[in-house]
C-alpha cells in the first residue's frame, strides 16, 4: 500500500505528454539503433577484408588465448 503513493508519476502525466514522451524515446531508440548497425556493419567489413586477431586473458589463471578470425567471403550490398 505504502508503494502506490511513491514514484507513480504516469498517473500525474496527461495522456497526451506520455503518448508523446513515449514517442520521442522511441524515435530515440530508433535513432540509436540505426547507429550501431552502421558500426557493426563497418565493422564487420573489415573484418571481411583483412584477419583480426584477438588476444584474451584468462583472469583465474591469466593464460593468454588468441583467437584468429579471417575470411574470403565477400558482402552482397
Amino acid at each position: 500500500m505504502a508503494l502506490g503513493d511513491k514514484g507513480d508519476t504516469v498517473a500525474k502525466v496527461s495522456p497526451e505528454l506520455n503518448v508523446d514522451q513515449v514517442n520521442r524515446q522511441l524515435k530515440m531508440l530508433d535513432e540509436r539503433l540505426d547507429n550501431m548497425d552502421s558500426i557493426i556493419t563497418s565493422l564487420v567489413e573489415r573484418v571481411m577484408h583483412q584477419p583480426l586477431n584477438l588476444e584474451i586473458s584468462c583472469p583465474k589463471c591469466g593464460q593468454t588465448i588468441q583467437i584468429n578470425i579471417t575470411s574470403t567471403a565477400r558482402l552482397k550490398g
